[in-house]
């Protein structure tokens, strides 16, 4: 790298992604940031069809894969497909996740493990399998999870589960990060506050009720603005790319500086 040509720095072209959840609002954002950035893609997805819709507006080389990183063998077997399409593996997105709202009196044990499951167990797995084949590989790697400002701040409306989920996250990341560190593999994680989603599209929305819960939120965002889907693809960006070469274990909180109030 020269400093002479500083967009080198963000330059993924020719690398291979994989990403979970691809059907997700933060997935769709991955797989057309990193495609159009000249990555050979994977999307990694529950529902065919909305597969096909993501992999649609890509750019590229792109193959799909029908699957959930529901276990240690999907996982596996979703690392060993990325590698058999394009024969390696540089970067991992985990964008794959849930939510279950409830207050704690009303939440049942099992919602809690599902929710545990999916945001911490499934993110250990994927970057266990993609850690493995990036080692292998002997030419490092990047790994982004998908952490929340939740997993710093409590929420008042039952999300008891959902925040001790991300911040299960963030210690995954601290703590692969300095694991991986020497070997060429940094790990990092992107944590959003609410942005626009199909889960949230309704905050977005020109009624009293959606209005009222902005006007609340909104005094604590400095920026004074929710979230777009555009404003996670520049964060991808660098933790994908060598930018970031330097960077390991950090939490990247894209929040318009919530967490910083």
């Amino acid at each position: 790298m020269s400093l002479d040509d500083p967009l080198s720095l963000f330059d993924v072209s020719g690398k291979v992604a994989l990403i979970t959840g691809a059907t997700g609002a933060f997935g769709g954002v991955a797989a057309r940031c990193l495609s159009g950035a000249g990555c050979k893609v994977v999307l990694a997805g529950g529902n065919a069809d909305a597969l096909k819709q993501v992999a649609a507006a890509c750019k590229g080389k792109i193959h799909e894969v029908n699957s959930r990183p529901d276990s240690e063998e999907d996982c596996n077997t979703l690392v060993a497909e990325t590698a058999a399409a394009f024969g390696r593996l540089d970067i991992l997105v985990v964008a794959s996740g849930m939510n279950r709202v409830a207050r704690i009196d009303e939440m049942d044990p099992s919602t809690f493990d599902a929710v545990m499951d999916a945001n911490v167990t499934q993110s250990w797995l994927m970057a266990r399998a993609a850690a493995g084949r990036m080692l292998s590989q002997g030419e490092g790697g990047k790994i982004v999870l998908m952490s929340s400002a939740r997993g710093l701040l409590g929420h008042p409306a039952g999300y008891t589960a959902y925040c001790a989920s991300k911040a299960a996250v963030d210690g995954i990341t601290k703590a692969l990060g300095c694991e991986l560190g020497p070997t060429g593999i940094t790990v990092n994680a992107i944590a959003p506050t609410v942005f626009r989603s199909p889960l949230t599209a309704w905050m977005f929305e020109d009624n009293e009720d959606a209005r009222a819960v902005r006007k609340g939120f909104l005094s604590r965002v400095p920026k004074g603005r929710l979230g777009e889907p555009e404003d996670l693809a520049g964060p991808l960006l660098f933790l994908a790319s060598s930018a970031s070469d330097f960077y390991t274990g950090h939490v990247l909180y894209a929040d318009g500086g919530y967490t910083a109030g």
